[in-house]
């Protein structure tokens, strides 16, 4: 389903991402793994056409990634960020227009989320009444919207309390058995056992490990 063939990608004259080539196959949970500064981000951004690579090509379905085909890819930032002044499905109609949908079917996307995430009776309550946790879960309702077909996760368990934690696995199951593919990044490596079925390690921006 993705392909990313030889990529490069350097900063200051120095390489970031560095011949990197690996694919992920439709329906499966594939970690990114490496530490801090390896190049994991940079590499996310390019897959999501935030960045250009300098040199290699990124594909989704055999096509290059970019135009409308970045509707298809949803990504959870390690960084949250939530307009604190709105409601969670205010944020969600917003986030579910961007990727295409009506307002009416955002709205109705919107609530069958929250209610799966358990925050329905948090629908229209401010962002910034609610809980860590909760801000959490509306932010990963943000990436679901809209049903991707590639869904791009950057430490989405950091901060989650084990139920909740629970949780998103089993939403994650459910994604996937409708169809969805998972690219993982995270440091919780019981995480990785558990849920992927193949991964990626890179460090300094080079492939050091890569298969199942």
């Amino acid at each position: 389903m993705l392909e990313v063939r030889d990529i490069v990608k350097t900063f200051d004259d120095r390489a970031v991402v560095n011949r990197v080539s690996f694919e992920v196959r439709p329906g499966e949970i594939f970690a990114l793994l490496g530490p801090n500064g390896a190049g994991k981000t940079t590499l996310i951004r390019m897959i999501t056409d935030i960045l250009k690579p300098d040199s290699g090509e990124i594909l989704l379905d055999g096509h290059r990634v970019g135009g409308d085909s970045r509707r298809q890819i949803a990504y959870l930032p390690e960084e949250r960020g939530l307009y604190r002044r709105v409601s969670p499905i205010e944020v969600l109609i917003y986030y579910g227009e961007l990727k295409g949908l009506s307002a009416s079917a955002a709205r109705a996307a919107g609530l069958a989320l929250l209610e799966r995430m358990e925050l329905a009776e948090w629908a229209t309550k401010q962002v910034q009444t609610l809980s860590k946790g909760m801000q959490q879960k509306v932010q990963f309702c943000t990436a679901l919207i809209g049903e991707p077909r590639l869904l791009i996760l950057d430490e989405p368990f950091t901060g989650l309390d084990p139920l909740n934690t629970q949780l998103f696995e089993e939403i994650l199951a459910e994604h996937r058995a409708a169809g969805s593919t998972v690219l993982l990044s995270t440091h919780q490596m019981n995480k990785v056992e558990e849920l992927c079925d193949r991964a990626l390690m890179i460090n300094r921006g080079h492939m050091v490990l890569y298969g199942p």
